[in-house]
């Protein structure tokens, strides 16, 4: 089922008015960009997964010692990304070791192959799978401050006045973050002839 999104202020109203009925709608609605953000984040899925459902945890729990019309007058996304975030920094101070799920592992022992979609090229996939994990690494081995601004502009789409509202800083240190966060990622990354920029 596909969950079209709703302006920020008709759902921070329809949470205002009824909590428990739109809370799930809210989280369908947000649920897979914040794993988004926080796998470019923390670089790891399981650990992306956990990071959502605590933000989701810690927003209803929030939302609901909320007067109606302040969740009515909430800027939703940029709140949420800025709990989520807030998740990570608690996690990554407190150095949680990373956790495979037991269910990727076949009876064997070996852990299953990802399928490539019908269609393409198997060595194509790996190709583009390598520069995604390439870039990803690239982009975790940014300092916070970059990494945090250019995964909220480039992988979550967001706009410059919302990134300054999660990282709580002023418009225009957050495009300053940005555009040093991508020159850093241009320095470190090797010249690549085939990649088009």
């Amino acid at each position: 089922m596909i969950i079209a999104e709703q302006p920020q202020d008709e759902m921070a109203c329809r949470l205002g008015a009824d909590l428990e009925g739109s809370f799930e709608g809210m989280m369908a609605v947000y649920q897979d960009r914040l794993f988004a953000f926080a796998l470019r984040l923390s670089g790891n899925p399981q650990d992306a997964e956990e990071i959502v459902q605590d933000a989701f945890v810690r927003s209803y729990r929030a939302l609901s010692g909320y007067p109606a019309e302040r969740i009515a007058g909430l800027a939703l996304r940029p709140w949420l990304y800025k709990i989520t975030l807030n998740v990570f920094r608690n996690r990554a101070r407190r150095k949680i070791p990373p956790v495979d799920s037991l269910d990727a592992w076949a009876e064997d022992g070996i852990r299953p192959e990802p399928s490539a979609p019908e269609g393409d090229r198997p060595d194509a996939e790996a190709a583009r799978a390598e520069q995604r994990r390439e870039l990803g690494a690239y982009v975790a081995a940014l300092p916070g401050r970059y990494r945090a601004a250019v995964v909220l502009r480039h992988v979550a789409g967001l706009p410059y006045a919302e990134i300054a509202a999660v990282l709580g800083q002023a418009e225009g240190t957050a495009k300053s973050n940005v555009h040093r966060g991508i020159q850093q990622l241009r320095r470190s990354m090797p010249a690549q002839d085939s990649i088009e920029r």
